[in-house]
């Protein structure tokens, strides 16, 4: 039997004026859903194989026409490397609907200092996305320190960052993970280089991607959806409901990932459903 919860029960009781505004947000009518926001990881595949009704689910968006974008926190690849990873799982999902942290990176950057330039630790995935935005990547006098996930991490790019900063370089990280996953065990991510630079600049990065709603606001604005007619399906309490919350969406839980059904009471905040995977979203759309 498929558990699911529904959010407003739990704010019936209270003064809706005294809320936060984003939790206030979630108490007004919601709309039948036309976007829809999903994670990657946890959500459509495992280990590079297709979760059971992921093929389904996306086959479903595209004959409804709906839009919708495929989100990942991983800044290492392009959308068009996520989309060749997906597409040997067999999920045909295109290019222009994959939104990942360093996407959202580079449209931050792009509305607080347009043109401006940046030093940068990470892969193609986030060096492409500021380049596309008009950004200029250098190691000299660069406006922000940004730190995105990376396989070639060296002494002397982690002290060329920490001496930017402390010439007055914004820093800023592409999401707080601390590691990501791997085959072969647990391998140190973003949230792990940038605490390195904090502690020795003594300066907090601003972390763009989730739980921060702002990648989910800059993803609905890349589909023109609205947030009572959207929602966002994730597997972690602690980054896809929570974002997803505070960004004013309808939120699913799926148990095919991160958090388990007995984990979810431990939290203080509720997805307005929890399903068991992909599979029983599909009546939905």
């Amino acid at each position: 039997m498929h558990k699911q919860v529904q959010h407003d029960v739990f704010y019936t009781a209270l003064d809706k004026s005294r809320l936060p505004r984003h939790l206030s947000s979630m108490t007004t009518e919601r709309k039948a859903p036309i976007c829809w926001l999903t994670d990657m990881d946890g959500v459509l595949v495992h280990e590079e194989h297709a979760l059971p009704g992921a093929a389904d689910f996306i086959a479903r968006l595209i004959e409804k026409q709906r839009h919708f974008l495929v989100l990942t926190n991983n800044s290492i690849f392009t959308p068009r490397d996520l989309a060749a990873r997906l597409l040997r799982a067999g999920l045909h999902v295109p290019e222009g609907a994959i939104w990942t942290s360093a996407l959202a990176t580079a449209d931050f950057l792009k509305h607080q200092k347009p043109g401006g330039s940046a030093y940068v630790i990470g892969e193609a995935g986030l060096t492409t996305a500021l380049h596309e935005v008009g950004y200029t990547l250098t190691d000299h006098d660069a406006d922000y320190v940004i730190v995105g996930e990376t396989r070639t991490l060296s002494f002397s790019a982690i002290t060329t960052a920490i001496r930017l900063i402390g010439k007055g370089a914004r820093f800023i990280a592409t999401n707080p993970d601390a590691t990501s996953p791997s085959q072969d065990g647990p391998l140190p991510a973003t949230g792990s280089v940038a605490a390195m630079i904090a502690k020795a600049t003594g300066a907090q990065p601003y972390f763009v991607g989730k739980p921060n709603p702002m990648m989910f606001r800059s993803a609905m604005n890349r589909i023109d959806a609205r947030s009572e007619s959207t929602v966002m399906i994730g597997d972690r309490m602690d980054t896809d409901v929570v974002a997803g919350i505070e960004a004013g969406l309808e939120t699913i839980l799926v148990l095919t990932g991160s958090t388990k059904a007995d984990q979810v009471s431990r939290f203080p905040f509720r997805p307005s459903r929890i399903l068991d995977s992909i599979a029983d979203v599909i009546p939905l759309v």
